[in-house]
């Protein structure tokens, strides 16, 4: 009998490297998954257009580029560290099971020090490549979402979102101010839209997972309140954004007008279809309202983005 063991295929080196490699990736992943990378998009979406108005002209490339990297490192700092803060009911939400500290796929000391070794490296990054009030605006804005929204206001009140969701608004301005060094009224305006197009935004999703928010203890409006009365403030927050989006038309041009005022109809449209629904006690799909409330903040913002750089000569070139 030959005294030979078979060593098994998967402890060959080859093997090894390959399962080490795949937890790499799977290390990698966790982390980037931490930074939220498809809110990030939509954040970054609304930045460049920002940035357009604010030069009166096409800024630099390399200026955009800096300021959309340390605003993506800025926006994944603040989404580390919410991860990090709601690892507890992130775990209990089945929307949310998946993240990688509900998952244990990322260490929760690991997440913390990744989370505040971003935002400090966006600071320094804007602070050198922009000025020191963008990247002071985007050091307030990690902490008015962790601090503020996160550990503050999500678990204590309805209007959570409202008010914490100012943190979201914070990109358009630190842009703006990128370019000028300060903060003017156009800023203020798109900040606003932002602001006005979150509880829609955001309560439409609340209300398809009702239950995972009251399983979590989490008061979002959906569940401390009646679908008709959301719907109803979803209505409502609608139409403000929608008329605050008109405001910036004075400093723009027909190409954002037009956009606006038919985005804008076509927002209003499906929040009154979801409510008319709820009303008559009807089966509705408030998701739907969500997914279009992504396509409206980015066709208003591409628009005023083609809007500035057909409208406005270009300036700030080559570098």
């Amino acid at each position: 009998m030959s005294s030979v063991i078979p060593v098994p295929a998967d402890a060959s080196p080859a093997a090894g490297r390959a399962s080490t490699g795949a937890v790499v990736k799977a290390v990698v992943k966790g982390y980037v998954a931490l930074t939220k990378p498809r809110i990030i998009e939509l954040l970054l979406v609304t930045t460049v257009p920002a940035m357009l108005l604010a030069a009166r002209g096409i800024p630099s490339p390399w200026l955009v580029l800096n300021t959309l990297i340390g605003g993506t490192m800025a926006a994944g700092s603040a989404n580390a560290l919410n991860c990090v803060v709601d690892a507890d009911i992130d775990a209990v939400m089945k929307r949310t099971a998946a993240r990688p500290l509900a998952r244990h796929t990322v260490p929760r000391r690991g997440a913390l020090i990744f989370g505040l070794v971003l935002g400090v490296v966006s600071f320094g990054w804007l602070y050198a490549t922009t000025n020191l009030l963008a990247a002071a605006m985007a050091v307030g804005a990690i902490l008015f979402y962790v601090l503020v929204y996160t550990m503050l206001l999500k678990r204590r009140t309805s209007q959570n979102i409202v008010w914490g969701g100012a943190a979201g608004c914070m990109p358009v301005v630190i842009g703006w101010s990128a370019v000028t060094g300060d903060v003017a009224w156009p800023a203020l305006v798109m900040f606003g839209v932002i602001f006005f197009w979150t509880p829609p935004h955001f309560w439409a999703l609340a209300m398809k997972f009702r239950d995972d928010y009251a399983a979590a203890g989490v008061p979002m409006l959906p569940v401390v309140a009646t679908p008709r009365h959301v719907a109803r403030q979803i209505v409502i927050y609608s139409w403000v954004m929608v008329l605050w989006s008109l405001l910036l038309v004075p400093a723009t041009g027909w190409v954002y007008a037009a956009f606006a005022v038919l985005a804008g109809g076509w927002f209003l449209l499906f929040a009154h279809r979801l409510y008319a629904s709820v009303r008559r006690d009807e089966p509705s799909n408030p998701m739907k309202l969500f997914h279009l409330s992504n396509t409206y903040l980015t066709l208003v913002f591409v628009s005023l983005a083609v809007d500035s750089a057909l409208s406005l000569p270009v300036t700030g070139w080559p570098f």
